[in-house]
């Protein structure tokens, strides 16, 4: 018997990206497509659980909220903020202030809540550890991510292809696959 949870977002890829994972465990992830504000919070950790849970509380079904920060780790910025920063702060720009820096070390905080079909929620969350590179490359479709790259890889995130990343970006969803396998 297949299960069935929904995944906040309108995103087909996302929903691609979960089912690739979920599917492994007999779970079917369906998208749940609300306009539930995002609030505004230090941690990816507060803002799924802040969204989960309303999802939850107007479904009454079994959802996940999927969020992610990414951290200049020397100025502790954009973090949750990223989206906008991304958007008023150039690749270029974005180069000339880490240029002023000591270090290029930077990381992403990706966090996930899971509210099961009684309300309660379980919190997962993981840090990936990135470099900004010295130079813009990659496809000019994307912006930050054409400086972006994994520790210890030459290539920018803006030059592999997405399923170079794939198993990065969905541990979290693993986890809540194992979690939801062994309540069953």
């Amino acid at each position: 018997m297949t299960k069935q949870i929904f995944l906040l977002t309108g995103n087909q890829g996302k929903i691609d990206a979960a089912n690739l994972i979920f599917n492994k465990y007999s779970i079917e992830v369906q998208p749940l497509e609300f306009d539930i504000p995002e609030i505004q919070a230090a941690s990816s950790k507060e803002i799924a659980r802040a969204m989960a849970l309303e999802a939850h509380k107007l479904t009454g079904k079994p959802v996940i909220r999927e969020d992610h920060s990414f951290f200049i780790d020397e100025l502790g910025f954009p973090g949750p903020f990223m989206a906008y920063a991304d958007k008023t702060i150039s690749v270029e720009h974005l180069l000339k202030i880490v240029d002023t820096l000591a270090s290029r070390d930077a990381h992403f905080e990706l966090a996930a809540s899971y509210v099961d079909q009684q309300g309660e929620v379980h919190d997962f969350s993981y840090s990936v550890p990135i470099t900004i590179g010295k130079e813009i490359r990659g496809t000019d479709k994307l912006r930050w991510e054409r400086l972006m790259m994994f520790n210890g890889d030459t290539r920018t995130f803006a030059e592999l292809d997405k399923d170079d990343r794939a198993e990065v970006w969905t541990r979290n969803y693993d986890q809540v696959a194992k979690l939801i396998a062994k309540t069953q």
